[in-house]
């Protein structure tokens, strides 16, 4: 696919041909701030994360729990625009040499434009982006400049996806696949580490993509657990709470940097 996709993909298979797996992480641009949400995603990846999603945030975030609707609302309520979205992926990207992604709800890019988004992610160094509500059976059009600008197309599939559904979702995405379980909501932990073991197993029987999963993971341990099935352990809340724990931006920093280092240590294993 060329541009910064193929970063992607070298990247998970790099941690894959180490024998581990990817620490991807989550956090929303202009949070606490513009420079802020910036100076925590190089902190992150200066902790040992191999991948970051930054999200693009929204006035009614649907899929995300309360930690993250709350730094959304601030960066919201501070002015933030896709142009600082765009800003924050340009300056993380050109710091670090690493991938990062955009989360984001469609509507936003749907009111941008495909082409305006898919041309101004790409130059800022954009790896793709990761789309939770977009249906695969209307994406054409989104994956066709996709593919032009090089950027990945991650999709969201979850245990309600039967396996018809997921081939047909795994099959129009590129970069990984994005598993989401959910952990602490129904039953116990280990009932739902088994739920996302049992969606890691049956959506890798349709595709090749790494297949890489948001749990609720908080911690070295549940990393290491999710790592014993899944390419990548996504952790986004955790990094999120932390910033918003810190007294100030410096304690936050170093908050992030230490939760990456660990989680690192968790996906290889050495929780």
């Amino acid at each position: 696919m060329g541009g910064k996709s193929q970063l992607l993909s070298d990247t998970l298979a790099a941690a894959k041909s180490e024998g581990r797996s990817a620490l991807i992480a989550y956090l929303p641009a202009g949070f606490p701030t513009v420079d802020g949400g910036i100076a925590a995603i190089k902190a992150v990846f200066d902790g040992g994360a191999d991948v970051v999603e930054v999200g693009l945030p929204h006035s009614d975030p649907v899929l995300d729990g309360p930690v993250i609707q709350t730094a959304d609302d601030i960066a919201l309520k501070a002015g933030l625009k896709i142009a600082d979205v765009m800003r924050t992926v340009r300056e993380a990207h050109e710091a670090t040499g690493k991938p990062v992604l955009v989360m984001t709800y469609w509507n936003p890019i749907d009111r941008y434009g495909i082409e305006r988004f898919t041309a101004e992610l790409a130059d800022a160094g954009g790896a793709g982006c990761i789309l939770p509500d977009l249906p695969v059976q209307e994406s054409a059009l989104w994956r066709e400049h996709a593919q032009k600008h090089g950027l990945a197309t991650v999709f969201v599939v979850a245990p309600s996806s039967k396996d018809e559904r997921l081939a047909t979702i795994t099959a129009a995405g590129s970069g990984f696949v994005y598993a989401a379980s959910l952990m602490g909501v129904t039953g116990t932990r280990e009932s739902v580490g088994e739920q996302a073991q049992e969606l890691v197993r049956r959506t890798k029987a349709t595709t090749d993509l790494p297949v890489c999963v948001g749990l609720g993971v908080s911690n070295a341990e549940q990393a290491s657990e999710v790592a014993g099935f899944a390419d990548g352990v996504i952790v986004g809340s955790a990094f999120v709470q932390r910033l918003l724990d810190a007294s100030d931006e410096a304690e936050g920093l170093a908050a992030v940097r230490a939760l990456a280092g660990d989680l690192a240590k968790g996906v290889r294993g050495n929780a």
